[in-house]
């Protein structure tokens, strides 16, 4: 395991980003029509982006999807039944992985790459134990394999920010940011740079997709911890020290029962690490995908 000390500058790539003028293409699958976006230069393995809860394509900085792109086909997309995906919003986390793999069905695609943040950590394992002959590598971000011995709760003000009706810049700075100068800094940039498309959008998830997801993540309690030794391909796991939402502890604990994995914490970080440091862990994907 890595620990990445603080830094001081806040780190995004230069404006104006190739993910913010992607255009949203529409696929099918089993009666469900799914939203997506892809961009970058194909050829090579693409990296499929899950998000966090209550999270739209919308919602992925585009500092960090930028890094990716320099390199990797990058696809981003709403799962079933939120933001511009059609259908019932699903209800478990293996429904879930199961939208990730109709998606993947729709586009042809055989074999990918797969970063799954927060919730979307989840749903990435879901995918990857479901059909593991068709990822190569699998990047967990800022989640847990649920079902993790000792694993602290979070404070109960998380749950009544995360579960308002919405939230503002303050509610996202507590749940997402270190509260530090230069966490709220950090935080205040990443969430003005997520203003071009949600200007826009207005994209969010639905009362019934919040609680649908809220469902999953309820039934969820044993989760895969059991399962994590039949992962076998290569797997990131990372976090911030500060994680307020999914205590970084998982990160660790992970990492011990995965047979081929790297752990990687940053100090001066919470759960949206990776906007905070976009460009720095953005390389760090980059470097475990090579």
């Amino acid at each position: 395991m890595s620990l990445a000390g603080s830094a001081t500058s806040i780190e995004q790539a230069p404006g104006p980003y190739r993910s913010d003028e992607a255009p949203t293409e529409f696929t099918e699958h089993g009666g469900y029509r799914y939203a997506y976006r892809r961009f970058g230069p194909r050829g090579g393995t693409p990296l499929v982006l899950c998000l966090r809860f209550r999270g739209t394509m919308d919602h992925w900085d585009p500092a960090f999807l930028q890094v990716l792109s320099d390199e990797r086909d990058v696809i981003v997309f709403d799962n079933r039944g939120l933001s511009l995906t059609s259908g019932p919003p699903a209800r478990s986390i293996e429904e879930m992985g199961r939208g990730l793999l109709d998606l993947l069905d729709a586009l042809g695609l055989a074999a990918v790459d797969v970063l799954g943040w927060s919730l979307g950590g989840m749903v990435a394992q879901a995918a990857v134990l479901a059909q593991p002959q068709r990822f190569h590598h699998l990047i967990v971000a800022g989640s847990t394999s649920q079902g993790v011995p000792g694993q602290p709760a979070p404070e109960a003000k998380v749950w009544q920010v995360a579960g308002r009706g919405a939230n503002d810049d303050e509610d996202f700075l507590y749940l997402f940011f270190p509260q530090t100068p230069e966490g709220r800094a950090a935080g205040l940039a990443s969430l003005r740079r997520l203003e071009h498309r949600l200007t826009a959008s207005g994209a969010v998830v639905s009362a019934e997709g919040v609680q649908g997801q809220l469902n999953a993540i309820l039934a969820f309690t044993e989760g895969f911890w059991s399962r994590l030794p039949e992962l076998q391909l290569p797997v990131l796991v990372a976090n911030g020290s500060h994680d307020v939402m999914i205590n970084a502890y998982a990160t660790y604990a992970m990492s011990t029962r995965l047979p081929n994995a790297r752990a990687l914490l940053y100090s001066d970080a919470g759960h949206a690490f990776l906007f905070q440091h976009a460009a720095e862990f953005g390389d760090q994907v980059l470097s475990f995908l090579r």
